[in-house]
């Protein structure tokens, strides 16, 4: 028992422990900014995925709305669209914005497939700066005048937020 408690080649030195120590705590560390990183790019890319469906939730409700029917059900009244584009129409530009949230940033867009005819429908003044965009287009059917000619378009929403880091 006494050769048990005089050995000492199995006690460590201090420093020794201190280096093990800093290896330990540096690995946690390390493994925590990998996690946290981790954490938050899925956030950001579930709040993109987020933003986009509600963009196309968006743009299939306004190609879909009675307001900017035109002389059928699938097609969009470039009349309508004018309408409500011009600056005189604050009022009804006010409606259209009140049936979505009013925490959302968004404008729409109407363009034709030729480049022809272009429509942007926005509430104020459209910042950029220093914001992300986040858009979803579907393809329509625009009628110009008669539904004799009628020309395929799109309808793009674009959502915009601050910008992720």
């Amino acid at each position: 028992m006494s050769s048990f408690i005089s050995d000492d080649s199995a006690f460590l030195e201090p420093n020794n422990d201190i280096i093990a120590t800093a290896m330990v705590v540096i690995g946690f560390v390390v493994f925590a900014a990998i996690l946290s990183k981790t954490f938050i790019a899925f956030n950001d890319n579930s709040q993109a995925l987020e933003s986009y469906e509600q963009a196309a939730m968006m743009a299939k409700d306004i190609a879909s709305s009675p307001s900017f029917q035109g002389s059928r059900p699938e097609l969009i009244s470039a009349e309508e669209l004018d309408r409500i584009v011009d600056p005189s129409a604050d009022k009804e530009r006010y409606m259209f914005f009140q049936r979505f949230s009013p925490n959302l940033d968004f404008y729409v867009e109407a363009v034709t497939d030729d480049g022809n005819y272009q429509w942007t429908i926005a509430e104020g003044t459209v910042s950029r700066d220093g914001r992300d965009v986040i858009a979803s287009s579907i393809p329509v059917v625009i009628e110009l005048g008669s539904s004799a000619r009628c020309v395929p378009g799109t309808i793009t929403v674009k959502i915009m937020q601050n910008r992720w880091e």
